[in-house]
């Protein structure tokens, strides 16, 4: 599998690093920086004459099964589109998808027109973190999800709430449906550049069975993801950063009581699981984008995209619920997204 990756930023240079891991030969590397090419071109050793500086450049030379795209928000579409015309088999492009639901709509379009399999890369379905708490909510002994909470430092809702919102479909099997947000009055400044701008706050989502999302990752907080899963017995806490994770749930003679009787006697657990990490979930995803097997699609970025503009069209409009499946979205509006 010939695999070449455009944009050797920090998350760059990890997708060539997950695609070594999994023996696949990185047949090109493309950035505007020829500082950053070089080296990556001897951190990583890929062979001399595999660096280009221009897209096309290397999709013509290198001929790559599979293009991983890991610049900036808004050369994600032009890049997806002209991988497709080139008849590239795969892409896995970064997240946000795009920077516009539009843009998000092309990119999936030319991926159905010329074949190409599309995919972006929020990797929860692969992170032990997520399955574990998916696989205990739905035992009998928790009785089924019926919220996740995320509290976290100022992480960003473009940067890392879009992952959360993905997570939660992941979790529910549910498509969001309304949702509404408070942004934070204060704009921090992006590492990536002045013409880059996130926003923190607060987000709440609904799906259409009435299943709850709430994330607080506010400009004043500064430290943490810390995750809180509530079921109809019990609940199940995840300190992402350090991997632990404690559960409690009722016994099971206190099942048949009302959700009122919250302070009933409960069996407790504590567990060491893997903490966040980005390379072997990168890996996964693309190993399963290759294989064809399940994998965060095209249209699962465009959906983690709409929750994200929805969330700006609440706090935009004074914190009203948006309605993913009645209210039109603003399908042309550029949002600012690194």
């Amino acid at each position: 599998m010939k695999v070449a990756v455009v944009g050797l930023g920090r998350m760059g240079r990890r997708h060539v690093q997950a695609a070594q891991s999994l023996g696949f030969d990185i047949c090109g590397i493309c950035d505007v920086n020829s500082d950053v090419l070089a080296q990556t071109e001897r951190d990583h050793g890929v062979p001399e004459g595999r660096r280009f500086a221009d897209l096309g450049a290397m999709l013509a030379a290198a001929r790559p099964d599979c293009l991983v795209i890991a610049t900036t928000a808004p050369t994600h579409a032009p890049f997806t589109c002209q991988a497709a015309e080139a008849g590239v088999p795969f892409v896995l492009c970064e997240k946000p998808m795009a920077v516009s639901l539009a843009e998000c709509d092309r990119m999936i379009a030319a991926c159905r027109k010329s074949g190409t399999a599309l995919a972006v890369n929020h990797q929860m379905r692969f992170m032990e973190q997520y399955l574990e708490p998916k696989k205990l909510a739905a035992s009998e002994a928790f009785g089924g999800l019926r919220s996740v909470s995320v509290s976290a430092g100022n992480f960003g809702f473009s940067m890392n709430a879009l992952h959360y919102f993905e997570m939660f479909r992941f979790m529910t099997d549910e498509a969001p449906r309304l949702v509404t947000a408070w942004f934070s009055p204060e704009i921090v400044p992006n590492p990536r550049g002045p013409q880059y701008q996130d926003r923190a706050g607060c987000v709440r989502v609904v799906t259409a069975s009435g299943r709850r999302f709430y994330l607080d990752c506010s400009a004043d907080q500064g430290h943490g993801m810390y995750v809180l899963y509530g079921t109809r017995y019990g609940q199940i806490a995840v300190d992402e950063l350090y991997g632990d994770m404690a559960t409690a749930a009722r016994e099971e003679v206190h099942r048949i009581l009302p959700t009122t009787r919250y302070g009933m006697p409960a069996d407790r657990t504590r567990k060491v699981i893997e903490p966040a990490s980005v390379i072997g979930p990168t890996a996964a995803v693309l190993q399963a984008l290759v294989t064809k097997q399940d994998y965060p699609s095209g249209e699962d970025g465009r959906q983690a995209a709409a929750v994200l503009v929805a969330a700006y069209e609440s706090a935009e409009r004074g914190h009203v619920a948006i309605d993913l499946e009645r209210d039109a979205l603003p399908l042309d509006r550029t949002f600012p997204w690194a």
